[in-house]
């Protein structure tokens, strides 16, 4: 379970990976993953890094944790592979996504396309127990998400956090926003979308900041 991120990531997280705290959260997945179903597959709890290394993030999308269904997470937040249907969550995204910029729905969930230009599609805790919503958390990841923020906070080119939900919201403190755009609201699910998720134009108002900073917006349609 040797933590290789082959990009500049890698060495941002140095430091963490060799705290106690990392080596205790270690040593549980361990467990887990040998005597348990975890989701993402080992090999994918890095998936957003490998995908959106640091100096490319241009936008931070953060979940929460990972699906705890059969073929769902893949390490992405809000992001399903290929085939599996698609999480109400993220149907609600793509609601609002549609609403904000015209786009319609895609017919998968797969936000790979995202990641690629530079959308960073973290969850606060990258794993979790099938069928066990928040049954990794408190075991460490928040604070190893927590340094995943501050590192990208010190960046000189400025970054959107697009932040969804408390959980994600209380993150805001490690947040400079006299550098940063932070966009806040609701969380997408079904029970909280109709307080403020719906009608907040996260999609525009992200690309509008990016154009701000000079840097190329978002093209938020997914591949077929």
């Amino acid at each position: 379970m040797k933590e290789i991120i082959h990009n500049e990531w890698q060495q941002k997280l140095e430091e963490e990976f060799e705290a106690p705290y990392y080596q205790q959260l270690r040593a549980f997945l361990k467990e887990e993953y040998l005597n348990e179903t975890v989701y993402p597959g080992m090999n994918h709890i890095w998936e957003a890094f490998e995908l959106t290394s640091y100096n490319d993030v241009k936008v931070v999308i953060l979940g929460q944790d990972p699906y705890h269904g059969p073929n769902q997470a893949h390490g992405l937040s809000f992001s399903v592979q290929k085939g599996v249907k698609l999480p109400p969550s993220l149907v609600n995204i793509y609601k609002e996504l549609e609403s904000d910029l015209g786009i319609p729905p895609a017919k998968h969930g797969d936000l790979t396309a995202w990641a690629k230009q530079g959308v960073f599609l973290l969850n606060s805790v990258l794993t979790v127990r099938s069928g066990q919503a928040n049954s990794h958390r408190g075991k460490g990841w928040e604070l190893l998400t927590d340094a995943v923020i501050k590192a990208l906070n010190k960046r000189e080119k400025p970054v959107v956090f697009i932040l969804w939900g408390n959980a994600s919201i209380a993150k805001k403190v490690f947040i400079d926003t006299n550098k940063h755009v932070v966009i806040t609201s609701p969380h997408p699910s079904p029970l909280s979308s109709y307080r403020g998720f719906f009608g907040s134009k996260p999609f525009s108002k992200t690309n509008e900041a990016l154009i701000s900073f000079g840097v190329e917006p978002i093209d938020w349609r997914l591949p077929e």
